[in-house]
């Protein structure tokens, strides 16, 4: 396929934008190829601006679960901008939506509109120290938690170590209050609170896991580390702005039974407008002002071209949406595990409703930051490239997951799966 547009465009973007793109992973630097420019979504259809034609497997990252273009998410926020795009006051669709999260939700009481999910994870940990009184967080290697300072660290010598800054800009002060886990180990979760016994407000994790590829706790590593929190009066977080409403309607909670103190949400909630948003157990949401002594706020929280997106989508979920979810992603896993079979691919799929990642790699699984850091990297970037000129549109980085929505029919799936064999057999 020629895109030599959106070549051009890239070009100029770099005159004027920052890295030439507004997020990293949108440069196709991992992949080390040039960006796409896009100009119309239709179903899991994306055309570019050289008029060529993808199946998309990345929906936006996630937001939309019945793909671009959504007859009823248009016709909401068509409805909806008619009066305004924002009044910076109270309105309706606000109790509308935060009554949806709650009865969906399984931990949440009560809720907070915020504009993106950097905005929800930065919210709720500052919510936590304030709640806890207490200034350490513990995360986990691998998992991303959006932009905030204190998420950007990397891991030190060992898990017995502090952390220094993994982005400039971030000060040590601010890198030597969070800690780094490995994820699925709680052993290195119980050393760590031993280190700093009564210092840890709160555990911050993907319980799905979406940034180092599609990576999912253990069953029994979460039950211990919901354990391991109460006992020592840490609030435990789910980030699942990426997970929740997207692997089931409760998310990951749901599906895994263990109930966070916090959860942080976004995607979804928008239908592909930018939101976010936290919640949680009413004796904790209600330290937040006005009511409390911890103070969050923003003009755009809670808008109502938002509001109304996200309500559209969320008043469409049931059992239905997740059984067609299953279906077309479990086929689209099948079909391309039979090719990395009969090809005898050093390579495996991990998969959790519709999200799933395609690791090149020799491990039979990928279970934390370190089994990630061994894959083949090269590899996906061949393998993408390949792809993209077949017409399929993939996460540009080896350490994000595809997203799959309603959209794709048996023929797109077809074509997917043949794309991955013919791709397969110009990378052996």
């Amino acid at each position: 396929m020629l895109r030599k547009k959106s070549l051009l465009a890239f070009r100029e973007a770099k005159k004027y934008i920052a890295g030439g793109v507004n997020s990293p992973v949108r440069s196709f630097k991992y992949v080390n190829s040039n960006p796409v420019f896009f100009k119309k979504g239709d179903g899991c259809y994306l055309t570019d601006i050289d008029n060529n034609v993808y199946i998309d497997c990345v929906s936006s990252w996630g937001p939309l679960l019945f793909g671009y273009s959504d007859k009823d998410l248009i016709n909401s926020i068509n409805k909806c901008a008619v009066n305004a795009t924002t009044f910076g006051a109270p309105t309706i669709l606000e109790n509308q939506m935060a009554k949806k999260i709650i009865e969906l939700v399984p931990s949440i009481d009560m809720v907070r509109m915020v504009n993106s999910g950097t905005e929800a994870t930065m919210s709720a940990i500052r919510l936590a120290r304030g709640y806890t009184r207490k200034n350490m967080i513990m995360k986990f290697s691998g998992n991303y938690h959006g932009h905030g300072d204190s998420f950007l660290t990397k891991s030190g010598s060992g898990l017995m170590s502090l952390n220094l800054p993994n982005s400039l800009g971030v000060t040590k002060n601010i890198a030597e209050e969070t800690l780094n886990a490995e994820y699925n180990n709680i052993q290195s979760v119980k050393n760590l609170i031993k280190a700093h016994r009564n210092k840890i407000a709160a555990v911050i994790i993907e319980p799905i896991a979406g940034n180092m590829g599609l990576v999912k706790s253990d069953i029994s590593f979460l039950q211990q580390l919901r354990a391991v929190c109460s006992e020592n009066k840490i609030l435990l977080i789910f980030d699942e702005v990426m997970s929740g409403f997207r692997v089931a309607k409760g998310g990951a909670q749901e599906i895994y039974g263990v109930l966070p103190d916090i959860t942080t949400l976004g995607k979804i909630i928008g239908g592909g407008l930018p939101v976010g948003a936290y919640g949680g157990k009413k004796e904790v949401m209600e330290y937040l002002a006005p009511n409390g002594p911890v103070y969050q706020a923003g003009t755009l929280s809670g808008n109502p071209l938002a509001m109304s997106a996200g309500l559209s989508i969320l008043n469409k979920l049931n059992n239905k949406v997740y059984d067609k979810l299953e279906e077309i992603s479990s086929e689209i896993e099948f079909g391309i595990n039979k090719i990395i079979k009969k090809e005898k691919i050093n390579a495996i799929i991990q998969r959790q409703g519709s999200m799933m990642t395609l690791f090149f790699t020799k491990l039979k699984e990928i279970k934390n930051y370190n089994d990630a850091q061994k894959c083949q990297t090269e590899k996906y970037s061949e393998f993408f490239k390949i792809m993209l000129d077949k017409g399929i549109y993939l996460p540009p980085s080896q350490f994000e997951a595809m997203f799959i929505s309603t959209a794709l029919n048996k023929n797109d799936i077809n074509k997917l799966i043949d794309a991955c064999n013919f791709a397969f057999k110009k990378i052996k």
